[in-house]
């Protein structure tokens, strides 16, 4: 069956005003257009819809019996087609999942978190951790937002840079370094995939330099507990060093050659582009992340 949509508006339109003109008025339309309508709907249905009694139209017990039902229907329909621009946040009732780095959830969720409870106290947040293998969360609707330095590659993700910071080299000694003892030291790098090489090797190439990797973490506070342990040297993004390592009574030393700020970017998949409440959410990452930096 070939259904229009539009006989749904003008039914509906014809049981609320009991009338040919009334309906057609309602619609902006004009009474031989909806006498067609009802005409078809007639043909649709295969009932009079409306009956005419004397001066006056009289609804079938059948029009009488889907009256409600109609107009709930078309509401539905139009809640599908014209979905409200508007976002009750007090009624909010959501469960978002967030994939974001281990370092980047203390520096950035405890603000994100106060944010959404104050605004959206039926929304909750549930941050997991990052996989050691690249995994389609996004794409499968598994992970709502991710926020990581990495910068997806496929077209179909979005992605937006919320905060950048330069590298630091955390130390035991407070001591400055030049670049020749950076490389002589023995280092722990942070990865999640166990990577015992990064950008920073590429840079001490191009001074002629290489360093001695003789571990790999998987988070920076792990990263820590090794540098706290012995004479090892880390070298992370300042932001999310500058508390924990403070705590751990480790220094915090100039990194001793030029290298790229690490940026943070946050992810979504493309479907979420005119959501409300995950641009809400967006919004409310990408001010819990400038105002960490």
């Amino acid at each position: 069956m070939h259904l229009d949509l539009n006989l749904l508006s003008a039914l509906d339109a014809l049981l609320e005003e009991g009338s040919v003109a009334g309906a057609a008025e309602r619609l902006h339309v004009t009474a031989p257009a909806m006498s067609r309508s009802l005409g078809r709907i007639r043909r649709t249905t295969g009932d009079q819809i409306l009956v005419r009694t004397g001066r006056t139209m009289t609804p079938t017990p059948y029009a009488i019996a889907v009256r409600q039902q109609v107009h709930e229907l078309l509401q539905e329909v139009r809640g599908v087609l014209a979905p409200s621009r508007e976002l009750d946040l007090t009624t909010l009732e959501r469960t978002f999942t967030l994939r974001w780095h281990d370092s980047l959830v203390a520096l950035a969720g405890p603000a994100l978190l106060r944010a959404v409870r104050d605004q959206a106290p039926g929304v909750r947040l549930r941050f997991i951790a990052e996989s050691s293998v690249d995994t389609p969360g996004l794409r499968r609707g598994e992970v709502d937002l991710e926020a990581n330095a990495g910068h997806p590659a496929t077209p179909d993700i979005r992605a937006e840079k919320v905060a950048e910071t330069r590298h630091v080299v955390v130390a035991r000694q407070g001591h400055p370094l030049t670049a020749a003892q950076y490389a002589a030291a023995e280092h722990v790098t942070v990865s999640r995939r166990g990577r015992l090489e990064n950008t920073l090797d590429e840079a001490l190439a191009q001074l002629g330099l290489t360093r001695r990797v003789v571990a790999s973490a998987p988070t920076e506070a792990a990263a820590f507990a090794f540098v706290r342990g012995g004479d090892f040297l880390a070298t992370v993004p300042e932001s999310t060093a500058r508390s924990v390592a403070a705590d751990l009574g480790l220094a915090l030393l100039p990194l001793p050659l030029e290298l790229p700020p690490a940026a943070v970017y946050l992810s979504w998949h493309q479907r979420y582009d005119t959501d409300h409440a995950h641009r809400w959410l967006r919004d409310l990452a990408r001010t819990a992340f400038a105002d960490a930096g």
